[in-house]
């Protein structure tokens, strides 16, 4: 693993009754992992109830007092820009500043909530919509009152900012495209790969996207190494909880490539992200023994 500078993050499911769901938190920042991310969607993959994800991490916050939380990534889709910056401050601030604020286009259809407030974007739509919802959600929670006004959405004298304990929540951009690698050079901390190889690696794919953010940020006037990369796992055929020694493997090579932060899912059974609790539980213990370096990307 390169100089053990890698994050382990787990991804949550916000699926179970309350207080149980609580206990999950709590175990999830007393195994030792780094964050805890949750996907912001009103329904996922057909699961329902599918809490939501404000509100979720807002009871996470409240419940733990030193793993990093953060979202996995929420969207415009569903998502006015003034109600989110005011969420985003709550959460900075119930957190004590542990928040980390994923952020993507989204994606179409219904499954992804893409068609929920009764229109379907197009992909040039959404990648349009994206660019003004992040910078106008960086006003938003950076400067007080503030106005801004767009295409698609207008505000007037929002007093938000005030009160952050970060100066402002860092912003992880999920992007593959150059328009949303361009709003990562120039907005974000951080940037987030998400491969989809489900008979294959992802390394390929996330080794081209890696040169290509790189390039951006070159003509943006931005040094990529400033941003946090972090690797999305689950959608690949790589064996990540197969064994520690696999996992140790794959950390390693992606860590070469630059991954300074990787996310797991917390197993689940009967689908697609189910595994060996024991191989998990084993990962964890790594993690807080240090193997996967603390801090690396914050």
């Amino acid at each position: 693993m390169a100089d053990g500078v890698v994050n382990v993050g787990v991804v949550m499911w916000p699926i179970e009754e309350w207080p149980a769901m609580g206990e999950r938190w709590r175990e999830a920042e007393a195994l030792g992992f780094h964050t805890a991310w949750v996907y912001d969607h009103l329904a996922w993959r057909g699961h329902r109830p599918w809490d939501d994800a404000y509100a979720s991490l807002a009871a996470a916050a409240a419940l733990t007092s030193r793993i990093g939380l953060g979202t996995l990534v929420t969207s415009p889709n569903f998502r006015h820009p003034v109600p989110t910056a005011s969420a985003v401050r709550s959460l900075d601030r119930i957190s004590g500043g542990r928040l980390t604020l994923g952020i993507g286009a989204g994606g179409d259809g219904h499954t992804s909530d893409g068609d929920v407030l009764g229109r379907a974007w197009t992909a040039s739509e959404r990648a349009d919509r994206f660019a003004e919802w992040a910078t106008q959600l960086d006003v938003l929670l950076t400067s007080s009152p503030a106005s801004v006004s767009g295409d698609y959405w207008t505000a007037h004298e929002v007093t938000i900012a005030d009160g952050l304990v970060q100066e402002r929540p860092p912003f992880y951009v999920a992007a593959n495209g150059p328009r949303g690698m361009r709003l990562a050079a120039r907005v974000g901390q951080g940037w987030i790969a998400n491969p989809y190889a489900p008979d294959g690696s992802g390394l390929d794919g996330v080794r081209g996207s890696l040169g290509r953010l790189a390039d951006v940020c070159e003509a943006e006037g931005r040094d990529p190494g400033e941003l946090a990369k972090v690797l999305l796992t689950g959608f690949t055929a790589e064996p990540w909880l197969a064994s520690l020694g696999a996992f140790e493997d794959l950390l390693g090579r992606y860590a070469e490539l630059g991954i300074t932060d990787v996310a797991i899912h917390w197993p689940r059974p009967g689908t697609p992200w189910d595994a060996d609790c024991s191989v998990f539980e084993q990962v964890a213990a790594y993690v807080a023994g240090g193997g996967g370096g603390r801090d690396g990307g914050r």
